[in-house]
């Protein structure tokens, strides 16, 4: 009878064995799983800067006034003022006008004729023109490694009038320029254009390319 009961008792232990090691098993895992969950909620500590970046304003109005050179052809180059006013409908697109004042000279052909081309050996060069320009290449000028400001590059065209020797001339324009913005309410423009009409003051009607460059400052309002 003993024999029986110790038997019972083996087959008994010999049951609960692969039950006490599955448990035993499966204990290390759950706390191997915390672990992972622990470790993925922690989040790097970064020191985050802020920045502030001017941004060409879309429907804004800039005015301003430049400086640079006129080149009449046939009669030099001379100093350039002028002013511009534009108009953004968009980020890339904007209206412009503009007006400038230059001289032009007959000094090289005074010593040709009697009197000269002009009545005077120097006569003042008006021009206004009506543009539109179309904003690309948007990026950034880097004046050093942790200075940098907004720019686009813009191509421009349009017509108006060139004034010089009491005659009206109607002209087309065309050209490329850059916007550069330290801030957001200041602009600083470097532009060269092509101003062409037709002209007859040698004798000969013929079509004058006139170019200039100027630089200058706009203020957004």
């Amino acid at each position: 009878m003993l024999k029986r009961h110790l038997a019972m008792l083996m087959v008994t232990l010999l049951a609960t064995l692969p039950l006490a090691g599955l448990a035993q098993e499966q204990a290390p895992t759950e706390a191997q799983d915390k672990d992972v969950r622990s470790a993925q909620v922690i989040e790097p500590e970064l020191d985050r800067r802020n920045i502030k970046i001017p941004r060409i304003k879309a429907k804004d109005l800039e005015f301003g006034p430049y400086y640079g050179v006129y080149s009449a052809e046939d009669f030099g180059s001379a100093q350039l003022y002028g002013a511009r006013i534009a108009y953004h409908v968009s980020e890339d697109i904007f209206f412009e006008g503009a007006y400038g004042i230059s001289t032009v000279t007959d000094r090289l052909f005074r010593g040709l004729t009697p009197t000269g081309i002009f009545l005077n050996e120097v006569e003042d060069l008006t021009y206004y023109s009506v543009s539109v320009g179309y904003n690309f290449f948007p990026g950034e000028v880097f004046l050093t490694k942790q200075r940098a400001m907004t720019s686009a590059v813009y191509v421009i065209g349009g017509i108006g009038n060139t004034k010089f020797a009491e005659e009206n001339r109607a002209t087309v324009n065309f050209g490329i320029g850059i916007r550069m913005l330290p801030t957001d309410w200041l602009g600083i423009h470097i532009d060269m254009r092509d101003n062409i009409f037709e002209s007859d003051i040698l004798g000969v009607t013929k079509t004058t390319n006139n170019f200039e460059m100027h630089a200058g400052i706009t203020i957004y309002f």
